[in-house]
């Protein structure tokens, strides 16, 4: 599994891709819109920033996926959510603007992961490398 420094390093070079194609590169990701999330550390109050594909968008709701790529541990952004709901949120290279997060619940889970990890496969094989179910968090326009 990716440790703490490969996850922030390729978040790094996704950054960099950005920048020096001037956002023609990398707001795609294998055909998911790619979405830019800074939530509040859960411990030091700062700002932290990942880019994250969202497989799934229902209205003007996206989803992202909280497997770190099917690791047992969850990812930091993850616990972050869950202590601070009020997050910014960049959609393909768009303006920063308030958004709530929140895991899905187990209903609609359920009803969501079989459309995103059927229409993308890496999803439903990061499942099956790690025996806990891989949440799904709900962004929404505050």
């Amino acid at each position: 599994m990716p440790s703490d420094v490969q996850m922030k390093a390729m978040n790094g070079v996704h950054r960099v891709a950005l920048k020096l194609t001037g956002g023609r590169v990398g707001w795609k990701l294998l055909g998911m819109p790619v979405v830019e999330l800074t939530t509040k550390g859960r411990k030091s109050g700062e700002p932290r920033t990942v880019m994250l594909t969202s497989p799934l968008q229902e209205g003007d709701t996206y989803v992202v996926v909280a497997s770190r790529g099917g690791d047992d541990k969850a990812p930091a952004w993850l616990y972050n959510v869950e202590a601070c709901a009020d997050v910014t949120v960049s959609v393909s290279g768009g303006p920063a603007q308030p958004w709530k997060a929140r895991v899905a619940t187990a209903d609609e889970r359920a009803r969501m992961w079989p459309v995103l990890s059927t229409a993308h496969k890496n999803y439903a094989g990061y499942q099956k490398k790690t025996t806990r179910e891989i949440p799904l968090v709900l962004l929404t326009p505050a």
